[in-house]
């Protein structure tokens, strides 16, 4: 190599280290203006949106820098054309993968703040991220000029032997979908299967949907046996619930003074027992009635959400328990009055 090959090759090469350079300056500069001002507002939005675009923008710097110092370099044309479509498939791949990450974090983010028709769930983040990924490959395919139109077509001809082999991994992931979509069963809500299991959605995947019980332990799902399962949820149509406390007295109790003393306790306890609502308004109710040895009455309370009821319950029963002693409200045992009857001796 002479000398003036080797400056043919040494400027290029200096160009293309002090573009990368001036280029990482400018990034540097940028995105710290950017985080003050994000720092500044009040949404995190922009916050996802710097972050989702800090990585890729290094491949970006990379991919131009390529660019400018290839164009400046004497390359033959077959090797021009093989640099050109690496750095398409540089670039495309970048910003196919930031703009998955940034619409999967920007759509939990509005569905985690929202109410809107979709739940955020482990099985939408992958179905945006996973047709976000397959535009971008079919575009690096094109891009290399690889024609996609066979590839669909072997596709759909594969896509009926592969529904036949993973019928139950389809089954699982449309099950999953028809459970999003239908929002009977949402990420957070507290359910109870017809099996006796029952804890908060912490998540719903493509193949199962797991959940958390109140012992701390997980339960994992088949999304196709939920689908068909009888749920109890506990958050639809609302969070807040209904709390029943049954209550019997001896039948030599006043019912007007035991309904007085309950409500009394009820309404001295919202507050200062965490989960008990003041409204709707507390009541007793003289039921079931008359019990076979006790007047049964039915305290009706509201509760923040399920949960809440065992402490509720604990601390209720023990303010009743204290001042029916104090107002003299006997809490019956069952007794039975028991009658024999001598038969006479047949002579």
């Amino acid at each position: 190599m002479n000398a003036t090959d080797l400056e043919k090759l040494l400027v290029p090469s200096a160009i293309t280290l002090c573009l990368i350079l001036v280029l990482l300056f400018l990034r540097t500069l940028v995105f710290r203006l950017l985080h003050r001002y994000a720092q500044k507002t009040k949404t995190n939005i922009d916050d996802i949106v710097i972050k989702s675009l800090k990585g890729a923008s290094l491949f970006w710097i990379i991919a131009l820098a390529l660019y400018v110092g290839f164009a400046l370099l004497d390359i033959p044309p077959k090797y021009t054309v093989f640099i050109h479509k690496t750095i398409y498939v540089l670039l495309v791949s970048s910003i196919t993968i930031a703009l998955a990450n940034l619409l999967s974090k920007v759509f939990r983010y509005y569905t985690e703040k929202s109410s809107v028709a979709i739940p955020s769930t482990g099985l939408a983040n992958a179905s945006i991220k996973g047709i976000i990924l397959v535009i971008g490959g079919l575009l690096i395919l094109n891009g290399l000029g690889i024609s996609i139109t066979p590839l669909l077509t072997a596709l759909g001809v594969g896509g009926l032997a592969v529904a036949l082999a993973l019928q139950d991994t389809l089954a699982n992931l449309f099950a999953g979908l028809h459970i999003m979509m239908e929002r009977s069963v949402r990420v957070g809500d507290f359910i109870k299967l017809e099996s006796g299991e029952q804890g908060y959605v912490t998540d719903i995947t493509w193949r199962t949907t797991r959940i958390r019980m109140l012992p701390n332990n997980m339960v994992i799902i088949p999304n196709s046996k939920l689908s068909q399962s009888i749920i109890t949820n506990y958050y639809l149509p609302e969070q807040r619930m209904s709390l029943l406390i049954p209550i019997s007295v001896s039948y030599s109790s006043d019912p007007d003074h035991v309904e007085r003393v309950l409500l009394e306790e009820v309404k001295n306890a919202i507050g200062e027992i965490p989960g008990l609502l003041a409204e709707p308004e507390p009541f007793v109710r003289f039921i079931p009635g008359f019990g076979e040895s006790s007047l049964d009455f039915t305290l009706i309370c509201q509760v923040k959400e399920f949960v809440d009821q065992y402490r509720a319950q604990h601390e209720l029963r023990k303010r009743i328990f204290k001042r029916f002693q104090k107002e003299g409200i006997e809490i019956p045992f069952p007794h039975r009055t028991v009658y024999l009857r001598e038969e006479k001796e047949w002579k």
